[in-house]
């Protein structure tokens, strides 16, 4: 097969297509010839050598992937040669094949393309686990999201709308506001203009949020903490602010009775993927075919441009999902 791999670490000029060795299928398996996958953060970061694979996953960039059964192992269940599926991966998702195992295969509706498909898993699957099986969204609870306009952003604020619950979010232009206001978002905060937590008080009569979905980190850390509500929970996505927090109170996590979490899938087991993936598709797949729920693609480029494509994602203007169309 062919596959994207980094001949050194650092910029775009390293990523080339080559020969790769195909996947081996293991009995409870699925080989998986991969039709479209998307860019993450995370592919940066592992570009430059910030984020490397976990053991024993191929150094192929790509953390989810949508695309035809091409054969099923034994134990693999009721999957057939044809079957259109997505799936999250720990890696290996800008190549031609991909082996799976089987529980974590998600069916694609019917309504919905290979690229809109490849859009889905790990931003949902980030924005699920972190809002019902963390944060332990209920109905009524009104939910900060920073980075509105991003990938994961864009999927929490519709499963927040799902729920029942509310989303206040932050952006970095009026553009990405109006998309996330769009999607159902209560109001929307432009970062540019200063400190959020006035605003935030304004929107929730002084209350507060009672869940905060943070990418940002040390910059955020402080003004995140005035924003809870009594009982709040934080939970810390991504820092691409920075990581380390020179200093806080410890009695403001006291006295409002805060939590704070971290989060990341790429390193759960599998068995844990798996759960989440079956929880999440009896949420989510329902809503995806009938348009209740939505992919939000912001461009899709064609493999071969993968440069390109991390290049746009580099500059943060997208809205919703950069996708890789994997062509013969």
């Amino acid at each position: 097969m062919r596959a994207v791999l980094m001949s050194g670490l650092g910029g775009i000029e390293f990523l080339r297509i080559v020969d790769h060795p195909d996947p081996f299928m293991k009995e409870d398996e699925l080989l998986v010839r991969i039709r479209a996958t998307a860019l993450n953060r995370a592919d940066l970061l592992q570009r430059r050598g910030k984020h490397p694979p976990p053991e024993g996953v191929p150094d192929i960039l790509g953390l989810e992937m949508a695309g035809e059964v091409l054969a099923a192992g034994p134990a693999a269940g009721d999957w057939k040669p044809g079957d259109r599926v997505c799936a999250l991966l720990p890696g290996g998702g800008y190549a031609e094949l991909v082996s799976i195992p089987a529980g974590l295969a998600m069916p694609i509706p019917p309504n919905l393309s290979f690229e809109e498909a490849a859009a889905i898993p790990e931003v949902f699957l980030t924005a699920f686990q972190n809002l019902f099986n963390v944060a332990m969204l209920s109905r009524g609870q009104i939910v900060l999201v920073h980075a509105g306009g991003s990938g994961v952003g864009t999927a929490a604020i519709q499963l927040i709308r799902e729920a029942g619950a509310h989303s206040l979010v932050t952006a970095g232009s009026p553009e990405k506001i109006a998309r996330c206001l769009s999607l159902g978002a209560r109001a929307g905060w432009n970062y540019k203009e200063g400190p959020f937590p006035p605003w935030v008080a304004g929107q929730t009569g002084g209350r507060g949020v009672d869940i905060v979905l943070d990418f940002v980190g040390a910059p955020y850390f402080e003004q995140n903490l005035e924003s809870l509500a009594k009982d709040g929970r934080m939970v810390v996505i991504g820092t691409l602010g920075g990581s380390k927090v020179e200093k806080f109170d410890l009695r403001t996590l006291m006295s409002k009775r805060l939590q704070i979490t971290g989060a990341g899938l790429r390193s759960m087991d599998t068995p844990r993927k798996i759960a989440l993936t079956r929880k999440f598709a009896d949420f989510a797949l329902l809503r995806f075919a009938d348009g209740r729920m939505l992919p939000v693609i912001d461009t899709v480029f064609d493999w071969n441009d993968v440069s390109a494509a991390h290049e746009r994602m580099e500059s943060n203007v997208n809205v919703g999902k950069i996708v890789l169309r994997v062509t013969g």
